[in-house]
């Protein structure tokens, strides 16, 4: 039975040394059309209460709403804990006129850490994707990217698709500012490249050293070369 690839994320817990490696399903989130005519989709941070449903969220804007009614899902494995999310929703008011969200979806979005080169302990791998869009989200908390990966269905039970950033070199300038240099490590994994499908990451900015980040994404139209400040 042949059946859908899987994406591992790669993840760091701290800068440089605690490493984690964790494996999730990633879906692609992409906006509809249907009886919601005025949804929204924003990036947020979602909170779990001690039943592990999603109680409510903050979005990137700074809006602070509970939810309609309490969410759960299965990639909810931790109470009392906060996930950084893609989520699509009406904005409503509930009887007192206060504005909440009714949610139509949810999606977890993976928050890796980088990894120093020297510690890294897998062949770096440049698998091409279809890079979309990096930006730092309003509140200056975190840095966004969307690719598009080359996906499709596969018998070969080991075929998983790995996503990394790895940082090589820490550059200091002669003013004391310095810019961390990452590369995405992508190994396509001997996951089938039929058709593409939308993966969001987002890196949690204070968790990155320096005063800038210098990416290097290979992609199918050659290496692209994106420098973001990291503090506004």
């Amino acid at each position: 039975m042949k059946r859908l690839f899987r994406l591992l994320v790669i993840i760091t817990i701290s800068y440089p040394l605690s490493i984690l490696i964790s494996s999730c399903e990633q879906d692609s989130y992409e906006k509809g059309e249907g009886d919601y005519s005025l949804m929204r989709g924003d990036f947020v941070e979602a909170t779990v209460n001690s039943d592990k449903q999603i109680v409510s969220i903050l979005t990137d804007d700074g809006d602070l709403l509970p939810l309609k009614e309490r969410w759960k899902a299965n990639w909810i494995v931790t109470a009392d804990t906060t996930y950084r999310c893609l989520l699509y929703y009406n904005k409503v008011k509930d009887e007192s006129g206060k504005q909440q969200a009714d949610v139509i979806s949810i999606g977890q979005v993976p928050c890796p850490g980088i990894y120093p080169l020297q510690i890294f302990d897998k062949p770096l791998k440049t698998d091409p994707v279809k890079f979309e869009s990096i930006w730092m989200s309003r509140s200056g908390k975190y840095l966004n990217l969307s690719f598009l990966l080359m996906t499709g269905s596969t018998n070969d039970t080991t075929a998983v698709q790995q996503l990394a950033f790895v940082a090589d070199t820490l550059l200091t300038y002669p003013d004391n500012t310095r810019t961390l240099h990452v590369r995405l490590h992508h190994d396509q994994g001997h996951v089938p490249e039929y058709y593409s499908t939308k993966a969001y990451v987002s890196l949690l900015i204070d968790s990155i050293p320096g005063d800038s980040i210098h990416f290097t994404i290979n992609t199918y139209n050659g290496p692209v070369v994106k420098t973001l400040p990291l503090r506004k």
